[in-house]
């Protein structure tokens, strides 16, 4: 059986991975063979490397060793019996929710909160590979415009599209808070203003993606390291008429993000809820933050399939939207640990690293990378 290079989580440890000779997936009915093309580091993947509490109990040490990675970009290679709608050369990103189709919320319409749900690369083996299997019912074909740098983000970016334009898209016009500087956090700040938020206002730490964000469109940066929370409420109001902001989306989780969220949003606005807090409990101000408020809650488990990818492939493909300031590095797979520890670092210098299994597609990403770095500002 032929062989591929795999970064493979091997010990139940912070790093305790390791760039692997493994076999090549054998095709399986319904499935396809993507060779990778490119490949992007989630803060998922930072959380099973470092081995934290969430990997110990989501993922867990008895399945170990498994392939990290879930963010994708390539070009289908062989398909399996049965597959219908994806060919051989298509040019794929993967749905990283495998919805199971007789799951009610598939039913529904909401395949991505699917109750059998699997995730890929925290489920079942990942995409840090030369090559990956997906499930046909999960690979979304890319306009070929769209350079896989931008092709395997769409993942997170698809997040953040979801996290900005809720379920009716309606925010034209309207103003936005974003709690969070974090890559998700700088598309949706992207998305937003490529949507026709009229006011967008980002609340961050990190001075580096904190001028990320001004990049991105954000109008306002407000430092939590040199503002109080009630500076931070009087001017939201001050921007606002009074009102506070008409979308509040709190990218981080944890007590006090979720606190200042719900301070800035006005009477009968909509609070998206992405931020994972690291402990479930927590105690929030329920009869003014929400129920006295009339406030909307929309919690954001993924992106909705597949109509957030089909608002993407035209918001990239028409470069109406433009992701390029957060792909900040890319870099061979063999340097995965290095891409890694940079995530960690603090203070921060890497927002989305993309990795490519190949030296040649690396070669191109940096090129391209050049030529954008080189073109004049647009007016």
């Amino acid at each position: 059986m032929s062989k591929m290079k795999a970064v493979v989580k091997v010990k139940p440890e912070r790093g305790g991975a390791e760039l692997q000779d493994v076999d090549i997936p054998t095709i399986a009915a319904g499935e396809v063979l993507v060779k990778v093309q490119a490949t992007s580091i989630c803060g998922t993947d930072v959380h099973i490397y470092e081995w934290n509490p969430w990997a110990e109990r989501r993922i867990g040490r008895d399945k170990l060793p498994q392939i990290l990675g879930h963010e994708v970009a390539g070009e289908v290679v062989e398909v399996g019996p049965y597959v219908q709608n994806i060919k051989k050369g298509d040019y794929i990103s993967s749905e990283t929710h495998i919805f199971n189709p007789g799951d009610l919320q598939s039913l529904l319409g909401q395949r991505h909160i699917g109750k059998n749900m699997e995730i890929l690369g925290v489920d079942r083996d990942g995409v840090f590979a030369e090559y990956v299997m997906l499930p046909e019912r999960v690979c979304w074909i890319n306009d070929r415009s769209i350079p896989p740098e931008f092709a395997s983000v769409q993942e997170p970016l698809g997040n953040g599209v979801y996290a900005v334009l809720g379920e009716d898209a309606d925010v034209a016009g309207k103003s936005m808070v974003i709690i969070g500087d974090g890559p998700t956090a700088l598309f949706a700040t992207g998305v937003a203003r490529a949507a026709g938020v009229a006011k967008i206002i980002l609340v961050g730490y990190s001075d580096f993606n904190m001028g990320l964000a001004k990049k991105m469109g954000a109008d306002h940066v407000l430092d939590i390291k040199e503002t109080s929370m009630e500076e931070r409420s009087d001017f939201v109001l001050a921007e606002t008429a009074g009102y506070g902001v008409d979308i509040s989306l709190e990218m981080v989780g944890g007590e006090v993000p979720i606190k200042e969220a719900l301070t800035h949003l006005r009477k009968g606005g909509r609070l998206t809820a992405f931020g994972v807090a690291a402990e479930a409990q927590l105690p929030i101000d329920y009869n003014n933050g929400i129920v006295f408020k009339g406030a909307q809650i929309h919690g954001v488990n993924g992106r909705k399939v597949f109509d957030t990818w089909y608002r993407m492939r035209n918001l990239l493909g028409s470069k109406r939207l433009d992701i390029s300031p957060v792909v900040t590095h890319v870099m061979g797979l063999v340097e995965y640990e290095k891409g890694f520890e940079m995530l960690l670092a603090e203070p921060r210098k890497a927002a989305k690293i993309v990795l490519f299994p190949d030296e040649g597609e690396l070669a191109a990403a940096k090129e391209r990378m050049e030529e954008k770095r080189d073109m004049p500002a647009a007016d």
